[in-house]
């Protein structure tokens, strides 16, 4: 398992040196600055793998862009309305400019409007820890009475409404305000945030598209960039749904087993692929990730390691715990993933080695004064890495492995 860290570029408080010194083999990045459905050109993927391959003196840093995190689908795409069809073509631009650099696994969502999801980006924990927490009712206090979409009191459950209503009485403006400001987040990575009109205008955009349109049209859309990849020797990898249910009235396509098996096997193409996030899908608890590594593995492409807490999953309430605490197995999900690397390599495929990174992380020590983007914290991301490389480490011994004589 290749060892990955998520760099934002230039502006990340993170650095260079911070990932070498926290045992990082590879990059994650894109080119945040870029709006979905632009081309991708040389100049600014030359650019970027200069920026990631020196250290703060001007030293080499020996990293290497691995993984696009992410290329983004516009969401003319995601519609198929305006300029969908040219979106299309520049994302084929894109892969094969990405090819050319050398960069062959490429991230991508398909989840309307909205990226993940969160009501509360510093959640204290006993310990003094902060870290990113969804809780249902404070989501439908939002749907409700702030961004007051009409269809959310016949769609939400009576009893969330009710809670919801004691809940948002309870909330002063500063406490709305920030409520607001944690869930318009924008894309992580944009730098932007949508207001309560903006989003109220996209979601009106997705009037009339349910579920099964969505599929249809992500379908499409792979079956024109899929062949692409697959020609380019590339591997796609959709990452799924952040959290893993419906919100907002619109419709959520990835977030189960059956989710995925569905698109790889319409598109049965080694390049249509999958990231598996443990933590957006460990979000529902009938997901069974260890299962899903195993079952799924030879088309994941990217590994997304951390862990949630499930608090109430009648309300629908979770936080990011710290990775090897909270409800996944991540010892079973990784003896899962080795087992699959063997396997590739059994089958001399070139792209044995699965890349993964320790995703989100929570504020730790001096985590508490670097300003970074919301779950991705210098320390909290380093301990997450080092506990799994010690997994990691420890499975692949020959004590354990079966290896020793």
């Amino acid at each position: 398992m290749r060892q990955t860290w998520r760099w934002f570029g230039p502006s990340d408080p993170v650095s260079i040196d911070d990932m070498l010194q926290a045992g990082v083999e590879g990059v994650v990045t894109a080119l945040h600055h870029l709006a979905p459905g632009e081309v991708w050109s040389p100049e600014e993927i030359a650019k970027r793998q200069q920026e990631l391959s020196v250290m703060c003196d001007g030293h080499p840093s020996g990293l290497t862009w691995d993984v696009v995190e992410s290329l983004p689908v516009s969401e003319d795409i995601k519609r198929q309305s305006g300029a969908w069809r040219e979106h299309i073509e520049n994302w084929k631009t894109s892969l094969a400019h990405l090819a050319d650099a050398g960069v062959r696994t490429i991230c991508y969502n398909f989840m309307p409007v909205l990226d993940w999801t969160r009501t509360d980006l510093a959640y204290r924990l006993p310990n003094g820890a902060t870290c990113m927490r969804f809780d249902a009712v404070d989501f439908a206090a939002f749907d409700l009475f702030l961004l007051q979409r009409p269809a959310a009191q016949e769609e939400l459950d009576p009893d969330l409404i009710e809670a919801a209503r004691g809940r948002f009485s309870d909330m002063d403006d500063l406490s709305r305000r920030q409520l607001v400001a944690n869930i318009v987040s924008g894309l992580p990575g944009a730098g932007s945030h949508m207001t309560i009109d903006e989003v109220n205008g996209h979601l009106d955009l997705y009037s009339g598209i349910s579920a099964e349109r969505l599929r249809l049209n992500l379908l499409d859309f792979l079956g024109e960039v899929a062949p692409v990849a697959q020609d380019l020797g590339m591997r796609l990898c959709c990452h799924p749904d952040d959290p893993p249910f419906p919100l907002l009235g619109l419709p959520r396509i990835m977030s189960t087993e059956a989710d995925y098996r569905a698109i790889i096997e319409a598109i049965d193409l080694l390049a249509n692929g999958i990231t598996l996030c443990t933590g957006s899908l460990g979000a529902r608890k009938d997901n069974d990730l260890p299962g899903m590594m195993a079952r799924l593995g030879s088309r994941v492409h990217f590994l997304h390691l951390r862990n949630v807490a499930l608090e109430d999953q009648r309300l629908g309430a979770f936080h990011e715990a710290a990775h090897l605490e909270g409800n996944t197995d991540m010892v079973a999900v990784i003896a899962a993933a080795l087992a699959e690397e063997a396997e590739r390599k059994r089958l001399g495929r070139e792209d044995w080695q699965i890349p993964f990174r320790p995703d989100h992380g929570q504020n730790i020590l001096d985590d508490h004064v670097r300003q970074t983007r919301p779950g991705y914290p210098a320390i909290g991301r380093l301990k997450g890495l080092a506990e799994l490389r010690g997994i990691v480490t420890a499975i692949s011994h020959p004590m354990f492995s079966g290896e020793a004589t």
